[in-house]
C-alpha cells in the first residue's frame, strides 16, 4: 500500500539502513532517532541525532560498503572511538525550501547550477 504524505508531517523513528549516522532508537534497535519535516510529500528538513559508539558505527558503515574497506573512512572511526560528544543537526536547504514556495516537483528547477538543469 503506498501513501502520499501530503500535510505537513513529522516522520520519525526511519529504519536505520536508511540513515547510517544516526543513533539507534533506545526503545526500538531496528529504528534511528530522527525525524524529517515533509511538506506536501517533499522531505523539507531531515535531522538525526549523530551515531557516537564506535563499534555499532563500523558495523553499519561495513554493512553499507558491502565488503568494500577502500570505502569505510578509517580516520572518522577512529575519531569516534577517542569520543564523540552527543550531537545532533537539521539540515534545512534552500534549494528545497525554494520548491516548496515555488510548487516546483524537481530540485533541478529551482538549483542554480545550469549544468544540471535540462538541455
Amino acid at each position: 500500500m503506498t501513501r502520499r504524505v501530503v500535510q505537513p508531517t513529522f516522520v520519525t523513528h526511519l529504519p536505520k539502513e536508511l540513515v547510517p549516522l544516526a543513533k539507534l532508537s533506545p526503545d526500538d534497535p531496528t529504528t534511528v532517532e530522527v525525524f524529517e519535516c515533509c511538506i506536501n510529500g517533499q522531505e523539507i528538513a531531515p535531522a538525526y541525532t549523530e551515531q557516537n559508539d564506535p563499534i555499532e558505527q563500523r558495523e553499519r558503515l561495513e554493512h553499507q560498503a558491502g565488503g568494500e574497506q577502500q570505502k569505510l573512512d578509517e580516520d572518522f572511526l577512529v575519531a569516534l572511538e577517542h569520543g564523540m560528544p552527543p550531537a545532533g543537526g537539521m539540515g534545512l536547504g534552500i534549494d528545497r525550501l525554494c520548491m516548496m514556495l515555488l510548487g516546483q516537483e524537481s530540485i533541478r528547477d529551482v538549483i542554480l547550477f545550469p549544468q544540471l538543469k535540462p538541455k
